[in-house]
């Protein structure tokens, strides 16, 4: 099982039943009960019922996964409709602008493990829900240090992403590898797989050593791009180093800054010289990685209070405003806590 949301454009009702059905399947399949399959039924129901009944129209990204044991379903609910103006007021049961019971974002929250919203006048909405297979099960706080999400999202039509991620914890610290392999499909799926086993294999705490590692990994592969930023306790500095388009940026507070790669194609040319830009660690930074599927031109400070958020939802308001819909599209966000 990959990391990939599958995606889902509801803009007419009959969608609805449809997108139930996809997602009451993928709870069962992973070992959810018929009755936490069917609580899933009512958020699902809630999400899409509200989509079609105030913006009109939306979308829904949705994954199954298994981690340490746990099994989930991960939902985001994007639009780009009015906004909401008062997120408090509607998510209390029996609040309504519709005349109807008032019970939409109540019960959402109530039924799911993990509920997060923003809304921005005029803006739109996102939305992040995490359904476990135990009702019960409590969401721990973000342990010190990485508190991460990330959205990866395939080319129109593609039953694989050619992007990829993953988070290596080490004794030192940890490291980030974001990869898009060239083009999209099987071919750039394979290549960024080939590149994230390289990257696990690993035993430099040295970012553009890593990145050699994995160019002469995959070198019978189509290729890819990608960044690495590692993070060392001790001296408490990031160690970041990237070959090709992937977006770097590290906000403190309202200031960024953005890393730029080396030009190069991993598995077929790059530099002969390779510097890593030596960057200081610290608590509250946001670091955003993303791929070429997703614009960058984008600030975060044109959201009001957003650098407040959740990871999730930095990750999928980035995701809503600039994916270009030509490419697979991946986004990071982490929070140093």
């Amino acid at each position: 099982m990959d990391n990939t949301f599958s995606s889902c454009k509801i803009d007419d009702r009959s969608l609805i039943a449809f997108i139930k059905r996809e997602i009451h399947n993928l709870a069962l399949q992973i070992g959810f009960t018929p009755h936490r399959a069917a609580e899933t039924d009512i958020i699902v129901a809630e999400l899409t019922s509200n989509i079609i009944k105030f913006p009109g129209n939306g979308e829904l990204l949705y994954r199954s996964h298994q981690t340490d044991g746990k099994k989930e379903i991960e939902i985001y609910c994007l639009d780009n409709g009015a906004g909401i103006e008062n997120v408090f007021k509607i998510m209390s049961d029996g609040y309504s602008t519709s005349n109807t019971l008032g019970q939409g974002l109540g019960a959402i929250k109530r039924l799911s493990n993990e509920f997060q919203i923003y809304s921005m006048k005029g803006w739109g909405t996102v939305q992040y829900i995490k359904i476990c297979d135990h009702a019960d099960f409590k969401i721990a706080p973000a342990a010190p240090g990485l508190n991460f999400s990330a959205l990866s999202v395939n080319y129109p039509g593609e039953r694989v992403c050619g992007d990829g991620y993953h988070i290596k914890y080490t004794t030192k610290g940890f490291q980030i590898f974001v990869g898009d392999g060239l083009g999209h499909g099987l071919n750039a799926h394979g290549a960024v797989e080939m590149a994230i086993n390289a990257f696990k294999e690993s035993t430099s705490n040295e970012t553009t050593t890593i990145l050699r590692e994995i160019h002469d990994a995959v070198k019978k592969s189509r290729g890819l791009v990608a960044t690495v930023a590692s993070v060392d306790y001790k001296t408490q500095t990031w160690n970041i180093c990237g070959i090709g388009n992937i977006n770097t940026r590290i906000y403190n507070g309202l200031e960024n800054k953005t890393y730029t790669p080396y030009n190069g194609i991993l598995g077929h040319n790059i530099p002969r010289t390779l510097n890593s830009t030596i960057v200081p660690y610290q608590k509250h930074q946001i670091i955003i990685m993303h791929s070429d599927g997703l614009r960058t031109r984008w600030n975060l400070n044109d959201l009001v209070s957003i650098i407040k958020q959740n990871p999730s939802i930095i990750a999928s308001s980035l995701l809503k405003d600039n994916i270009r819909g030509t490419d697979d599209a991946t986004v990071l966000v982490g929070k140093i806590n």
